[in-house]
């Protein structure tokens, strides 16, 4: 017979064809505010419902009782209630490796776009072509260290990248045994090393109550002068005015940004000033494939409780500051790239 499944935004189109090739009945929600979901509650009351942007609330989750499934369209799942889902008997599923790969890249693609100072070079050589060229700082990746923290699914595709660019890299994930990072990896518990001795800092990690607010400026005077701030996880895990001052000031070189606290940007953000901070419109995720990948991956997990099976990637309700942690180490194997090396 089928489920009624509201889809407040389009998916693609493997994913409505998985699911409507298993007699299930889209509706196509009239918005995606949280008002919006509301009222396609009330009128439809839907089984499931795969969600981008919608902030879905306890009180969007508990004002439809049929409710069985909710699938975030993506890995990241900081504006949906877990705890709600969970207390209602709402399973609570998401799309972690669906746009992991667009997300490493667009990590390492602000890395390459800091590293060429890209900002300055666009506002500068129409007019002065030999300062563009010859003036402009401009860097190398290889041989630099990249300290990674969070080496889930993303961190870990960064950390593979980086190295086949004969980067060094380190990584801190404290929630992962040593043996589960990637070969080459050197693996650290100790959270300001990152920041002490990386060229780059890449942040990979969820927005909870641990990593919010954890890139302060403490953090940010441990970082070398030279030194770039890569965050395409999530804006909460920077203090904001602390990052502008550090960039403005020339305590960091300056930083990379795919994800801020306030999206869609507010026109005063004052990051928006320097030359030295570049700002994607947290686009990470949002490839083509990425899409096609997090809709087909979405509709299969709604399948999957539809059929009893265990879904395969059931979103838990994690106390990160009681969840198990692992103290061991690993050195990464490997001899750390120089300058003079070839």
């Amino acid at each position: 017979m089928g489920w009624k499944i509201l889809l407040p935004q389009e998916i693609m189109e493997e994913g409505r064809e998985l699911l409507e090739s298993h007699g299930h009945t889209l509706i196509k929600g009239r918005g995606f505010e949280t008002a919006d979901v509301l009222a396609d509650f009330k009128e439809y009351q839907p089984d499931a419902m795969i969600v981008r942007i919608t902030p879905i609330t306890r009180e969007v989750i508990e004002s439809n009782p049929n409710l069985k499934v909710i699938v975030r369209h993506g890995a990241g799942f900081d504006a949906l209630d877990v705890k709600a889902c969970h207390d209602n008997g709402v399973q609570a599923l998401y799309a972690p490796v669906a746009n992991s790969t667009s997300v490493a890249e667009t990590a390492m693609l602000l890395m390459l776009e800091c590293s060429r100072n890209v900002t300055v070079l666009h506002k500068t050589w129409v007019q002065d072509f030999y300062k563009a060229k010859l003036k402009v700082r401009k860097n190398t990746l290889s041989g630099k260290t990249l300290g990674i923290v969070g080496c889930g699914n993303i961190g870990s595709r960064v950390a593979t990248r980086a190295l086949a660019m004969e980067m060094n890299v380190m990584a801190y994930d404290p929630y992962k045994p040593a043996k589960d990072f990637p070969e080459g990896v050197e693996v650290v518990r100790d959270l300001d090393r990152i920041f002490k001795e990386s060229d780059y800092v890449s942040l990979h990690a969820p927005n909870t109550p641990v990593t919010r607010d954890m890139v302060d400026k403490k953090r940010l005077a441990m970082m070398k002068p030279t030194a770039f701030l890569i965050n395409t996880a999530r804006g909460a895990l920077v203090v904001e005015q602390d990052l502008y001052e550090a960039c403005r000031d020339g305590v960091i070189a300056g930083a990379g940004l795919d994800a801020i606290r306030k999206e869609p940007v507010d026109p005063k953000n004052p990051l928006l000033t320097l030359d030295n901070v570049i700002i994607y419109p947290h686009i990470g995720g949002n490839t083509t494939e990425a899409a096609h990948r997090a809709s087909y991956f979405s509709a299969m997990g709604i399948e999957e409780v539809y059929e009893g099976k265990q879904p395969t990637w059931p979103i838990h309700d994690i106390d990160y500051k009681t969840a198990k942690t692992y103290t061991d180490t690993r050195p990464s194997g490997r001899k750390p790239m120089g300058m003079f090396d070839y």
